[in-house]
């Protein structure tokens, strides 16, 4: 239910029959608003609006029982529900529902209020769809920045609505009289809208609008350019967006705490390897450590190799004793991988000791791993080499 295409054919087709139902509500409700579709077919409508909430109420309540599966929400079973009961995707989720279930217990209810709410069904789209988790990513990171650029932008509308009072204040009483009509008119002239509702007409006042018009185009082309810049940084950052389920396939962060997959989730840096690629080199100082989401690597050292599967990682020991890579590892299958650079993961030990530790444990039991495997392949073309020679 989480995974989507991570999850195999199953969890894609989950994912994109759910996406085909919430956009056919969406396109069902707007084309009910129509007096001679709406009349002509309403049993229809209705019957797939009940068939829609049964399935969308399903989703919700296999969701909260599936959610001790997701590490962010393991442990007790009922806290951990009733947290990512709480999750905004949960809430939307549920908003998409309670209408339905309004309208039965509450008939005297506006059917045109409860038509709005289930065009927010709209919104359990972002569940789906990396590129508005990656979008909220950047608006939280250019938070700041954002910010400034709105008080910037108050600061010019109070300033240029305070001069407009003064000079056209008198000359017109009924349409800039007042400090809120002039801001009103302020705004509206700075987004360059314009509505022509509240004109100057003495010379001062138009060269006034005409500064304001001019600083508008400035000051909204600033947010844009910052989160377009952000926006594509992120994408090329990443290849694909991190998710919790990513994250509970890997055993090696099964048990730690929610506080340490939240900064695990910030860091990661995700990419797709195709078939035969190289990922690290033997010899090469180590900078980052590799988890397998999907496919197979393949680790060769000398005439040795070694197959890793999905849930896997490596590069782990190379990184935490600052050496450099004791194996060639390549993409033995078109991968997807999680990276977590060195500098990433010494700002992390240093934050979280005991995250050494689960590391360096997990790290060498993944190294024996690599090494039976090895000693296998070995015996296995010892074996096919000595065939012959029996024969």
């Amino acid at each position: 239910m989480e995974a989507g295409r991570g999850s195999g054919p199953v969890g894609l087709a989950f994912e994109i029959f759910l996406i085909v139902l919430i956009i056919s509500n969406a396109l069902a409700v707007t084309i009910e608003s129509i007096p001679e579709i709406g009349d002509a077919y309403r049993p229809l409508f209705n019957a797939f609006e009940v068939v829609s909430v049964v399935i969308f109420s399903v989703e919700y309540v296999l969701r909260i029982w599936t959610a001790p599966e997701d590490p962010r929400y393991s442990g007790n079973t009922v806290t951990g529900r009733l947290r990512m009961m709480l999750h905004p995707y949960m809430l939307i989720d549920l908003i998409a529902i309670v209408p339905a279930y309004a309208a039965i217990f509450m008939p005297t209810v506006d059917l045109r209020i409860l038509r709005l709410f289930r065009l927010f069904r709209l919104l359990k789209i972002a569940r789906y769809s990396p590129a508005v988790s990656t979008l909220i990513h950047v608006l939280s990171s250019e938070r700041r920045a954002l910010f400034g650029t709105l008080l910037l932008t108050l600061c010019v509308m109070s300033i240029m609505a305070e001069f407009m009072y003064i000079v056209e204040g008198r000359v017109q009483p009924t349409v800039f009289g007042n400090l809120p009509e002039c801001m009103y008119w302020a705004i509206v002239t700075l987004t360059t809208v314009g509505y022509g509702d509240k004109v100057p007409i003495t010379g001062i006042g138009k060269l006034i609008a005409g500064i304001t018009a001019i600083f508008g185009l400035g000051l909204f082309a600033l947010p844009v350019g910052i989160i377009a810049s952000g926006f594509m940084g992120e994408i090329h950052r990443r290849d694909f967006v991190v998710t919790t389920a990513m994250l509970a396939r890997i055993p090696v962060f099964a048990n730690l705490d929610t506080e340490i997959l939240g900064e695990l989730m910030i860091v990661l840096r995700s990419q797709v390897v195709t078939e035969h690629m190289p990922i690290v080199e033997a010899g090469e100082n180590a900078t980052a450590m590799y988890f397998i989401v999907s496919g197979q690597a393949k680790a060769e050292g000398g005439i040795r190799s070694a197959i890793l599967n999905p849930g896997e990682f490596f590069g782990g020991d190379a990184v935490l004793n600052s050496q450099a890579y004791a194996s060639t590892i390549f993409a033995h299958t078109p991968m997807r991988l999680l990276a977590l650079s060195r500098q990433d993961l010494i700002i992390l030990l240093r934050k979280f000791p005991r995250l050494k530790r689960h590391m360096e444990r997990a790290s060498a039991r993944i190294e024996r791993k690599i090494a039976a495997r090895y000693a296998r392949a070995r015996e296995a073309a010892a074996a096919r080499a000595a065939a012959p020679a029996e024969d």
